[in-house]
């Protein structure tokens, strides 16, 4: 198999560190382009298994189209990526890709999309499926989980469990306005049983991507998006074993495409799609402080993007924060990686 060589590292000129508070900084110290093989690349995540790097995406020719399948790569070091797998289901188009460790550590588990649509219309059906690994080349066939038209973003591990969001689409909902979310647990990540069936509920804004973390004392910390209406702000919950009551705070802001860790300095840090950044006030990905007790995001970056743009995939490693993403800035919407230095 042939090496992919990444291209050479950009000139650091136009995004930079943002300081928010006196304490928090962050830092782009490299950036390049991972990949652009395909007519559109997106929707990225990342990990770390085995001493090795995989990021998973959606490919195919267009941001929605029929044919989306997901490709996987894998690198030792950061710098030469190459295909470990692309999984793909006839007719369909597979999307947002989200990729994760088991808690035993001797798996690879990817949750996506699988839509039927024609052409670059809006999906007659959506279900969530899921595919496992050992080596992050050969995956186990992709299964189906999940009733139609609820799509589990994301799947968060917690000890031996595995939570996530699952959101209602589809024609049927579109008609009847009923917008809601539901949170979802597993012991196997395989069967999926509801925790709580009106997790959020909103005809406008509309609650869509969530993604969902744990502090060191277990509790259970929640970055919803919300889209539709004049002015679609994202949610930050927080919830106490057995994870049943929530409390609240709009972020005032919009958020797409949201992730967010936290690091060794117990700092939360959030990545995704902000609109009217920057003195031009466009669309970009940003790096972001969570403040749990204020309830806000606190642009710490801006990376270098633009336009159809978003979807990080984060990871700590050796004192840096590696980000995957994709955007269009340069034309061609491709994958991106970028590592920062917070604090």
């Amino acid at each position: 198999m042939n090496k992919i060589l990444t291209l050479l590292l950009f000139p650091l000129i136009g995004p930079g560190a943002v300081q928010a508070q006196p304490d928090t900084t962050a830092k782009l110290v490299e950036y390049r382009r991972l990949w652009n093989h395909a007519p559109h690349s997106a929707f990225t995540d990342l990990t770390r298994f085995r001493g090795k790097w995989y990021c998973a995406f959606r490919e195919g020719s267009g941001h929605v189209s029929p044919d989306g399948t997901i490709q996987i790569l894998w690198t030792d070091n950061g710098h030469w990526w190459e295909p470990a797998a692309r999984l793909k289901m006839d007719g369909l188009d597979l999307r947002d890709p989200k990729i994760s460790v088991t808690p035993d550590g001797k798996h690879l588990f990817v949750v996506a999309a699988a839509a039927k649509r024609e052409g670059g219309a809006a999906a007659t059906m959506t279900q969530t499926i899921i595919a496992r690994s050992t080596d992050g080349w050969d995956w186990e066939k992709v299964s189906v989980i999940g009733a139609p038209n609820y799509w589990l973003w994301r799947v968060s591990w917690h000890k031996d469990t595995a939570y996530g969001v699952a959101y209602a689409v589809g024609p049927q909902v579109t008609a009847s306005g009923d917008h809601h979310s539901m949170l979802f647990s597993s012991r196997d990540g395989s069967e999926f049983e509801v925790a709580i069936p009106d997790f959020q509920s909103s005809r406008s804004p509309r609650p869509t991507e969530a993604t969902l973390r744990f502090d060191k004392a277990g509790n259970m910390i929640c970055l919803h998006r919300r889209d539709g209406g004049d002015k679609p702000s994202a949610l930050l919950g927080f919830s106490q074993p057995p994870y049943q009551e929530w409390e609240w705070k709009d972020l005032g802001v919009f958020f797409g495409g949201p992730n967010f860790i936290q690091i060794p300095s117990g700092k939360w840090i959030a990545c995704g799609r902000m609109k009217n950044v920057g003195p031009e006030k466009e669309t970009k990905t940003v790096v972001c402080e969570v403040e749990l007790d204020a309830g806000e995001l606190t642009p710490l970056l801006i990376l270098p993007s633009g336009g159809d743009s978003s979807y990080p995939g984060l990871h700590w490693h050796d004192g840096l924060l590696w980000i995957t993403y994709h955007s269009s800035h340069e034309g061609k919407t491709s994958i991106y990686l970028a590592k920062a230095r917070i604090n």
